[in-house]
């Protein structure tokens, strides 16, 4: 809750007069608290799990033509009520564990600074703490996601998260509860070493999930603005690791490529893009507009995983590495 009764009172308290952003700022949240200004991500996250996939599901039904092609995994396809199950589990998540943690962690974001009151930072300042906040997040969650993908954190909570081996924009955030909890503590390492405004805490958090969204929503368009970003992994990157399924030793990487890089876990990967260049190069044409080969896996997108079918959940032409 602001420290000011009106806005003469803030601009007096400031020296200048209030910024069109700041004067929007003040107008909602002068008589709101802390508290409750924090728990918007509660709502940000419902409307974004439950909206921002919504365009790609359209796509993997109803198959549209001019954007088909670029589906990654072109052979594999859910139905509607696959997709709708995925859905429900993760709001089942969503209101059991995501939302109730929300709840509970509002003394961690007032231990460490996170303010809600003006002048606000400028863009500049927001966009190079949210550069921080992703950067920080992606360097711990690859060591963490390397952790999981050994055979007691794969069997015991990954591997709910890679049901889906093809995956899908729903399937961002399916994953086993402890998951959820632990990946919780990248995301918010960033905001506890750089503390920033709220605005930006919100920003971070919304941008976060629909990078998410975007990495597992199994489509790799070529005008994405993502692709622009130096180091940027995307769908492509993102959906071998999950083609590859547990025995993956690739791409662990959550939203840039150095960790993978530098720590050789991305040799499985290049090994397969190199093998379809020279396909390519032989047939002339980028077969179906796939990135990965699909023979032999589970045509509902489901990982082998679960269904016994194959047990390491890799397809025949696929041939990654392990680094020691």
């Amino acid at each position: 809750m602001l420290p000011y009764n009106s806005l003469p009172e803030a601009t007096a308290a400031l020296g200048r007069n209030l910024t069109v952003a700041e004067t929007l700022w003040f107008n909602y949240s002068a008589k709101k608290s802390d508290y409750f200004l924090f728990c918007h991500n509660i709502l940000f996250l419902f409307i974004i799990f439950s909206l921002v996939p919504l365009p790609l599901i359209f796509l993997e039904i109803k198959r549209v033509l001019p954007f088909d092609k670029y589906k990654i995994q072109f052979n594999v396809r859910l139905s509607f009520k696959e997709m709708f199950k995925c859905y429900k589990d993760v709001m089942f998540m969503f209101f059991f564990v995501v939302g109730p943690l929300q709840l509970v962690s509002y003394p961690s974001i007032k231990m460490i600074g996170i303010s809600t009151g003006l002048p606000l930072p400028s863009w500049w300042v927001v966009l190079l703490q949210l550069l921080v906040y992703f950067m920080i997040e992606d360097y711990t969650n690859y060591w963490i996601h390397r952790f999981l993908h050994n055979k007691w954190g794969y069997e015991k909570i990954h591997k709910v998260h890679h049901e889906y081996q093809a995956p899908i924009g729903f399937a961002a955030p399916y994953a086993h509860w402890a998951e959820i909890l632990i990946l919780g503590i990248p995301s918010f390492l960033g905001p506890a070493i750089v503390p920033g405004h709220m605005i930006t805490f919100w920003l971070w958090i919304a941008l976060r999930q629909i990078e998410a969204i975007e990495t597992h929503s199994g489509y790799d368009f070529p005008w994405s603005l993502t692709k622009y970003i130096p180091f940027y992994g995307g769908a492509d990157y993102h959906d071998y690791h999950h083609f590859v399924g547990g025995q993956s030793h690739s791409n662990f990487a959550s939203v840039f490529t150095y960790c993978d890089y530098i720590y050789g876990t991305d040799k499985g990967y290049r090994f397969q893009k190199k093998l379809m260049g020279m396909r390519e190069s032989t047939n002339g044409t980028r077969q179906n507009g796939r990135s990965h080969e699909t023979n032999g896996t589970n045509q509902n997108g489901r990982s082998h995983e679960t269904n016994g079918t194959n047990r390491n959940g890799r397809s025949h032409e696929i041939q990654d590495y392990k680094t020691d």
